[in-house]
């Protein structure tokens, strides 16, 4: 009995490995290919297995991109709102926030690009980056809270935020030759009424 305890623990392990071998490979790829031109074919190769082990582990798309997402934020997690001292202020909170994504979304453009340029196309795609999006959108709404604005301003200063917190806003500048200094600084104005 012990012995097929232990094969089975050896089994496990290995089925992980496997499993983190295909994970690997796959986000090589998409941020390589992009994940709309990314086949099971492509992944197997690259991770060294057979077509049918990586749909033995991962029987449809969902559950690769989920994996897929996970390995990748893990190892390359977006910034959080930064601290601004107390109490805060909310203009620098913003401009030290936004500097912190900027060169996020610098140090990890190519895994963005493909991402937003395919994930109409990969319906897979969908709901992980529902989720980062929601994740920016939390961000929008811890500075929002910091700032002191009449009511019917809110909603204009939300989407503000919302807009300079996109990675294709940061992209559309970055296309202009700017800095990510120089964006922040041409952002910040649009909070200045």
């Amino acid at each position: 009995m012990k012995k097929r305890k232990y094969q089975q623990k050896a089994r496990a392990e290995q089925a992980r490995e496997t499993r983190q071998q295909i994970v690997e490979a796959a986000v090589k790829l998409h941020e390589k290919l992009g994940p709309a031109k990314t086949s099971i074919m492509a992944i197997a190769e690259e991770a060294g297995v057979q077509r049918l082990t990586v749909y033995r582990h991962f029987p449809d798309d969902a559950d690769l991109f989920e994996a897929c997402t996970s390995h990748w934020l893990s190892m390359h997690p977006p910034p959080a709102v930064a601290d601004a001292g107390d109490p805060v202020e909310p203009c620098a909170q913003t401009e030290k926030t936004l500097l912190a994504v900027y060169d996020y979304y610098r140090n990890n453009e190519r895994m963005w690009t493909v991402a937003y340029r395919d994930v109409d196309e990969v319906e897979a795609l969908h709901e992980p980056m529902g989720r980062v999006e929601a994740y920016f959108d939390g961000m929008r709404d811890e500075l929002l809270a910091n700032w002191k604005v009449p009511a019917k301003d809110k909603k204009q200063l939300s989407l503000t935020l919302r807009h300079c917190l996109r990675f294709t806003t940061w992209q559309s500048l970055k296309n202009e030759s700017l800095s990510d200094k120089q964006m922040v600084n041409l952002v910040m104005n649009w909070f200045i009424p």
